[in-house]
């Protein structure tokens, strides 16, 4: 077993331990790792989606703070990330994760949820949200992957997640964080096996053949509660997303913008995130 995949393993007993369920489903043949806990609150079901490469394990920090204010916080390890087995659907690779995820909100959360997506979590999210309305009770975006900012910058943001030298590791952990934790810099190079998997490497080049982007019309007509979040730090993702998300969401949406978040402030900035999310649930009556 690598370093990552221990530490992995470490999260999910400790979060076990804490009385948060791990359990695989099985959809369609795919098997799917997720997270279940339950919460004290009256809010809805909340279903956090990680981003590339990203894992259910990212938002630990984040379950038991959301369990305080909602019925229940969901967390899901799309196919080949985590502890779900790879899986991708060759040419259509993109859109056969969102098709699980789809799947996944029928089958296993079972109604309308508090879906919050991060990085290309945010833009499946988004999707389901315009697609499948009646399985969002609310949508948030927490820097949101999916903004048409044209070809050649996200083809940028695609390379610099290639990661093959421990510089190019150390630059990327430098991009995700405001400010890089010092344990995170010094084990920066044991992250390169998590963006050389089969799925990332799929899904990024699938992202660079099909150049599909979420459309701003269909955005615009989106009628549940939406909350947008972008880190003032964002390395990641380039600036011209936050335009495009500006100009692309209903008026209704609440957008913010976070001094010290960086593109994955559950990691870095949990409380703060939570207390972001949950200000939204209270303003929304959720």
């Amino acid at each position: 077993m690598d370093l990552i995949s221990g530490l992995q393993e470490v999260t999910r007993r400790m979060l076990v331990a804490r009385g948060v369920r791990s359990e695989v489903v099985n959809l369609g043949g795919q098997p799917l790792h997720h997270y279940e806990l339950k919460g004290r609150g009256k809010g809805p079901t909340v279903l956090l989606v990680h981003g590339l490469g990203g894992t259910a394990n990212g938002f630990a920090r984040i379950f038991f703070g959301l369990a305080k204010r909602f019925e229940r916080v969901l967390a899901v390890d799309l196919p080949g990330h985590g502890f779900s087995p790879e899986y991708c659907l060759g040419p259509t690779c993109v859109r056969g994760q969102y098709e699980l995820l789809v799947e996944y909100c029928q089958k296993v959360v079972g109604g309308p949820s508090f879906v919050v997506g991060n990085s290309l979590g945010g833009a499946l999210s988004a999707q389901l949200a315009t697609e499948h309305p009646e399985l969002v009770r609310a949508l948030g975006l927490v820097a949101p992957a999916g903004a048409d900012v044209g070809h050649e910058l996200i083809r940028e943001v695609l390379e610099s997640m290639d990661v093959r030298t421990a510089e190019q590791s150390r630059a990327l952990t430098r991009r995700l964080f405001h400010k890089p934790p010092m344990l995170m810099m010094l084990f920066a190079d044991a992250v390169r096996g998590i963006y050389a998997t089969p799925a990332v490497r799929a899904l990024s080049a699938d992202a660079l053949a099909k150049g599909e982007y979420l459309k701003p019309e269909e955005l615009k007509r989106l009628t549940m509660p939406v909350l947008f979040v972008w880190g003032g730090s964002e390395k990641l993702l380039p600036h011209q997303s936050l335009d495009f998300f500006r100009s692309s969401l209903p008026a209704h949406a609440r957008l913010r913008v976070v001094e010290q978040f960086g593109h994955i402030p559950h990691v870095e900035r949990p409380d703060e995130l939570v207390s972001e999310l949950v200000q939204f649930a209270d303003a929304s009556g959720l």
